[in-house]
Formats: C-alpha cells, sequence, structure tokens
C-alpha cells in the first residue's frame, strides 16, 4: 500500500505526511536503540528545537556546481505535491515534513575512503520524524503512495502504524539507560606533521602580504582508531552536557557511517522574510579562574589581529547579504561567546525583507563564509586545496534541515567529526591572516580539536 523509498521526488507517486501528538522524551535516549537505520538528529537549547529522524522515505542526491539549486529545484518538487495531515492543530507548525541533511565543503568533492557513502549535496526525508519545543512533541510519519492511489485512503492505515510505533518507543525508553563507555583507543595519527603546518603557513601569510589573499582557513585532521565501534550517542550526550548551547547534529546516511558534532557557528536560518546568521571568528581559551577567563577574553577582544580576523568574516557576510535582503541589522561591535573549554569573538547578524525564498539560496549564498574558507573566496579555495593534505570532506561545510515551506536552519558543521565504526575522523582548523604565527595556530586547533577527543574520551594531546 504504501513504501519507504529512495527517490527523486514523485517518481514512486506522492509523499504523504501524517502526525500526532505525543509526550517529550529524551530523545539521545532513544538513539541507540535506533542502531542499524539510517539516523539523523538535530538540537539546540537557545532555540529550543530538537529533530530526530530514522529511516527513509526520500534521499535526495547532488552534485557539481549547480547542487544547490537541485536540491532546491527537487524538494520543491516534493513537497508541492505533499499530502501533509496533523490530528493536532498546534502541531501544523512543528510537525511538517523535514528534510535533513547538508552538503559538502567543495562543489567537485569526490567521495573517498573516509566519507564513502557522503555525497557533495545529499538529503533525507526520515521515515519516522519526532519534532519537539516547548510547545509540545510531535510524531511524524512520511510516506510514498502509488500515482493512482488517493492519499487520503490510506490515513487510517498511517494512523494506526503511526500509534504502534509510538508505543514501540514508549517501551525502549523504560529500558535501560544508554552505556556511555568509549572502547579503548588503539592508535591516533596525525596526517600533517608541524612542519607540514608551518610550511602551510607560511605560505598563506607570503600569499596575504602580497595581497593574493585577506585571510585564509587552513585546516587538519586527527584519524583514531579504537579497539571497538565507538559509542556515538555517548559522545553526542557528553557534547549535549558539555555544549548545550552548541548546535548538536547527527547525519548517518547509512548504518555505522555517521557526521556528527556540536558547532557554536550558525550559517542561516529563516523564517518567512527574516534570516540569522552570524559572524564568528577570533579564539581563546578559557581561563582557569573567573579572573583569568575574563583576562583572556579581554585580550581576545583588543588583540588586533584577531579583530582584523574577525572583521573580514562580519565585512563579508555582509556584502553576500546586501544583494539578498533590503536591511541588515548588524552590532557595531563583535561581543564574546564562551564555550566549555574556548571563547570567540562573534557578531549577530539580522537580515530583513529577504528577495529570496526559502533558505537554500542563502546557504549558497553565504558558503563558505571567510570564517572557514578565506577571502577573497576563490582565490582562498584554491590555496585550500593545495595546501590541505585530506579532503575536508562535510568538514565545515553547511548541515541543517529544510520544512515543506522551505524554510530551515543551517549550522557550519565544525567541531565535527565523522565515524566508520571503529574508526574516526576528527576536523580542525584556523583562520590564517598576515601576521598568524604557524606554533600560535597549531595550538589552537589542539583546542579546538578538544571537544571531540573528549567525547571519546581521548586524553593524548592534540598538539602530537
Amino acid at each position: 500500500m504504501f513504501e519507504s523509498t529512495r527517490s527523486i521526488p514523485n517518481q514512486y507517486g506522492r509523499l504523504v505526511s501524517f502526525s500526532r501528538r505525543v509526550a517529550p522524551v529524551n530523545v539521545l535516549h532513544l538513539l541507540p536503540h535506533l542502531r542499524g537505520v539510517e539516523r539523523f538528529y538535530w538540537e539546540n537549547r537557545r532555540t529550543g528545537f530538537t529533530l530526530l529522524g530514522f529511516g527513509v522515505a526520500t534521499e535526495l542526491m547532488a552534485w557539481g556546481e549547480q547542487r544547490f539549486q537541485t536540491i532546491e529545484h527537487h524538494a520543491r518538487q516534493l513537497f508541492d505535491g505533499a499530502f501533509v495531515q496533523h490530528t493536532d492543530p498546534v502541531g501544523k507548525e512543528f510537525a511538517m515534513p523535514r528534510l535533513f541533511g547538508g552538503f559538502a565543503f567543495r562543489d567537485d568533492f569526490t567521495p573517498d575512503n573516509t566519507w564513502a557513502v557522503f555525497n557533495p549535496a545529499h538529503f533525507i526525508l526520515p521515515h519516522y520524524q519526532l519534532v519537539q519545543t516547548s510547545k509540545g512533541a510531535w510524531l511524524t510519519v512520511n510516506v510514498h503512495v502509488l500515482p493512482d492511489e488517493n492519499p487520503e485512503t490510506i490515513i487510517p492505515e498511517l494512523q494506526e502504524a503511526l500509534n504502534a510505533r509510538w508505543q514501540y518507543l514508549k517501551q525502549l525508553l523504560s529500558e535501560d539507560s544508554p552505556s556511555i563507555h568509549q572502547p579503548p583507543l588503539r592508535d591516533i595519527h596525525y596526517p600533517m606533521a608541524f612542519e607540514a603546518w608551518e610550511q602551510a603557513i607560511e605560505e598563506a601569510v607570503r600569499a596575504i602580504r602580497a595581497g593574493q589573499l585577506e585571510k585564509v582557513v587552513l585546516a587538519r585532521v586527527a584519524e583514531a582508531l579504537f579497539e571497538d565501534a565507538i559509542n556515538i550517542e555517548a559522545a553526542l550526550t557528553y557534547l549535549a552536557d558539555t555544549y548545550p548551547d552548541c548546535y548538536r547534529f547527527l547525519f548517518e546516511p547509512r548504518p555505522n557511517h555517521a557526521f556528527y558534532g556540536a558547532t557554536p557557528e550558525l550559517l542561516v536560518s529563516t523564517d518567512g522574510d527574516t534570516a540569522h546568521t552570524m559572524g564568528l571568528a577570533g579564539s581563546r581559551k578559557r581561563g582557569q579562574t573567573a579572573s583569568e577567563d575574563e583576562q583572556l577574553a579581554d585580550d581576545l577582544f583588543q588583540d588586533p589581529k584577531e579583530r582584523h580576523e574577525h572583521n573580514l568574516v562580519v565585512q563579508a557576510i555582509q556584502q553576500r547579504l546586501n544583494a539578498l535582503a533590503t536591511q541588515l541589522d548588524i552590532p557595531a561591535t563583535p561581543q564574546i561567546l564562551k564555550l566549555s573549554n574556548i571563547q570567540h569573538l562573534y557578531t549577530p547578524i539580522k537580515a530583513h525583507g529577504l528577495k529570496t525564498s526559502g533558505v537554500l539560496p542563502l546557504v549558497e549564498s553565504l558558503h563558505p563564509t571567510p570564517a572557514l574558507g578565506g577571502t577573497p573566496r576563490a582565490e582562498a579555495m584554491k590555496f585550500i586545496r593545495n595546501a590541505e593534505l585530506v579532503p575536508r570532506g562535510w568538514y565545515a561545510a553547511p548541515i541543517g534541515w529544510i520544512d515543506y515551506r522551505m524554510q530551515g536552519a543551517f549550522a557550519v558543521a565544525i567541531r565535527s567529526a565523522v565515524v566508520q565504526e571503529k574508526r574516526v575522523w576528527m576536523y580542525a582548523g584556523a583562520g590564517i591572516v598576515g601576521d598568524s604565527v604557524a606554533q600560535k595556530e597549531w595550538d589552537e586547533t589542539a583546542l579546538k580539536f578538544r571537544p571531540m577527543m573528549d567525547a571519546l574520551h581521548i586524553r593524548e594531546q592534540a598538539d602530537a
């Protein structure tokens, strides 16, 4: 009667989405019970929004320079013909079907061994979707009906399936809490030695001083092998406890191939003709005492190099949004964003009167910001390709969700890692300007490795 299918929309008929209100649950306690299927998770305490998805109703992929437009075209095709029904009127705003996924850092990304199942653009509409907000929780089932079938005729069947699924999920939640244990670490490896890093920084500084670049962001990788399968759910629980104000995400398009993280950086979110984004660049560690912490924050705020790096990011975002909105709200000076182990210069940006429809045109325009790519954009991307020894894959790229109104939210996938059973690749980057020093930038990346390493109980120093 109905099926979950990987397809280009409408090849297998019409999308039908049916939802009901349920009791709020601990989503992270559910995740371990959903191993062996495709899983998707998004949460942020500041917005009060949590999304959990599992299974596949529709899968969208795209390649090349037109990947953003291709995903938008297929998403509109999928949602424009959707039959959406709710049992709870309040849930209409929240329980709508949502595509979850993201993009690779580069248009011409080719999946390698690390990113074997991740495409340059890759989105999945979950078969089952759980959304939680301050106003409640809703469980949704998404399916396709055959082209000659009336969607209304299967609603009773969907309602029965949804009720049965909810009872099953409640049963899972009544079982023991998930383990926080991580297997022992067997080995950790850094493909880029300090000497290669130092050479790349020196080349970047020369290019900047010669006027070829204003800023470029360089990243390095830590690859770790464990004795047994990595406990992704325990890592996400640690990140939720330690970095509650970050955007926590999990994209697992195939079982045992998972990309997850806790990023402080919002790329863009939209609601009608309004968008929110941010400039995030410039870093210091947190202090051991309140006075030391404030001294470090003040040092960050007053540092000409850090302020220059931050201003380049804000100016580039402003320039890109000027053509897409009628009004921008940008504070004159940055704030300090304090996280568990690091603090950043942070400028919130709000755009009014958007001239585009939906979130994806803004994602395409803003990615990559100078906070993760550089400026000028084309020259920085070319430098990154030549300087970095390991492809970034989805690191530092947009990850998020799109609802059936084509509104959505995307974060920048930093403080992140990709996992294949026993093996994990972790990424960290640093912004390079004309007065950057290789050792200081190396130390900054070591600091940025820590969230992922701590979540996996890796005690080795990231400056190895």
